[in-house]
Parts: C-alpha cells; structure tokens; sequence
C-alpha cells in the first residue's frame, strides 16, 4: 500500500481538508501537503496522531503504519486469550442482564460470538445451518431459510442490514441477491426502523442499539459489537417475558464469554 495515496484516501473519504486534518494532527497544512505528495516521510508518531486524528478504527490505523513502513501499533489478541478473560465475563454478565429480551456479540464480519437465550426466539424456524456460535447474522437474517421469510417489513430492513456491510464487498453481493427488489411500504417510517418479525408468539416488534468497546486498544475487542433488541411496544415486551418463562435464566450461547 502506497502510505501517501492511502492518507490522502482516508482524508478525502472523511471529507476533511488538509487544513482540518492538519489541525487536528497538530502540524501545518503545507506539512501535510509534503507527506501527501510524497516529498516528506513521517515519523512512527505522526502517523499515529494522523490516524487518530481522522478517527480511524483500529485496524486501519495498523495498515497505515504498515504502509509508511512501521510495525502496527494496536495488538490482535484471540478472543480465547487469558488477557481477554475480563471482556469474556464483562460479555456474560451483559447478555444475561439484557434478559428476557434478546442480545447477541458479533464480530467485526457479523460472525456470531455469543447470544444470550432470548435470541432463540429470533431465530425459530432458521436453517440449523444458519444458527449457532460462529455462523454469519447478516446472511442468518436475509438468507430464503433464515429469517427472511417470516419478516414482515423485509424491504426495509434489507436495507438496513446491506447498508451495514459496506466493508463487506463480497458478503454484500451475497445477500444482495437473495434480497426481491421490494419498495419499502408508504409512510413514515417513524423515529426508527424496527424489526417486525413473525414467531410462536405473534408479531414481535422490535428495535435494535448496537454497543462497542469505545476505549478498546486491541483490534479484536475493538471490532466487537454486542447489538441488543428492544420491544417497540407492550405486545412485544409481553411475548418476550411469556418466551422467557421456558428458557433458563441463566444460560447464554456461545463458548467464548463463558470461559471467563
């Protein structure tokens, strides 16, 4: 990778001027302008300050140093690593708190890390294929034997999903493909785009929030993301606590969080 080029890439893609960036960095405009051109190489702790500065994830922030010929910054542990033992149990705990209703950590490719028993009910129906530790959400929710079929607003929430995967090139193409050319329903669409979904107990309307380790160093944690649902309305929140009563409390998917 050409460390010139992929700054000037990453700036212009964050639609920041030279200028804005140089600030930020701490450095002047025409400093930035010689190391863009080529003309002056930075130092190990410039490109750092760069990448931080344009608030780059992580892994990008590892790729830019490689590029401008230094060795990455930011380790990428396994999840099963003994230092990641807190994060494990910190995972648990936040799952099993989220009950009855359904949480799950995915990572950075949407691949499923744990789930909590609640998302059981998301999921009645799926493939067997399509379900458990280490299968794919995104292809789970649009996949014909997944979810796809027993989603009510589809349209919608394929978009919602395929606007997620932009770093996902050939996953994207994928679920493109099994997604109909639908037109979302007329209407607003209200403050925010819920999940309404068929199950053995009614119509589940739900909302999504997605959480991060905001202050995370090592890649991995860094690209977790626990996505947790919400009901969207007393129906749902009634069918998740009737769901619940035939789950164990305590248990939650997943090998990984449960090591710690």
């Amino acid at each position: 990778m050409d460390f010139s080029r992929a700054l000037r890439e990453r700036r212009t893609r964050r639609h920041l001027s030279q200028l804005d960036l140089a600030l930020r960095a701490g450095t002047t405009q025409r400093h930035l302008s010689f190391i863009e051109s080529g003309r002056s190489v930075p130092g190990r702790n410039m490109v750092v300050r760069l990448a931080e500065s344009l608030e780059l994830p992580l892994r990008e922030r590892n790729e830019l140093l490689l590029a401008a010929g230094y060795a990455p910054a930011y380790p990428e542990s396994a999840l099963d690593d003994p230092a990641l033992a807190p994060v494990r149990t910190a995972i648990g705990h936040i799952l099993r708190g989220h009950l009855p209703y359904p949480a799950l950590v995915v990572d950075r490719a949407g691949d499923l890390i744990a789930a909590n028993t609640a998302f059981d009910l998301i999921t009645e129906g799926a493939a067997p294929r399509l379900v458990g530790e280490g299968t794919n959400i995104y292809r789970l929710a649009l996949h014909p034997d997944g979810l796809a079929p027993r989603i009510v607003n589809l349209a919608e929430w394929a978009r919602h999903i395929l606007a997620r995967l932009g770093h996902l090139e050939e996953l994207r193409s994928e679920l493109t493909g099994y997604v109909p050319d639908l037109e979302p329903s007329a209407g607003a669409l209200g403050f925010a785009v819920p999940l309404r979904l068929r199950s053995s107990y009614g119509e589940l309307r739900l909302m999504t929030t997605v959480t991060t380790f905001a202050t995370a160093v090592d890649v991995t944690l860094a690209e977790l993301k626990l996505e947790a649902f919400l009901p969207a309305d007393p129906a749902t929140a009634e069918a998740l606590l009737a769901a619940a009563g035939r789950t164990a409390p305590s248990a939650v998917a997943g090998q990984a969080p449960g090591k710690g």
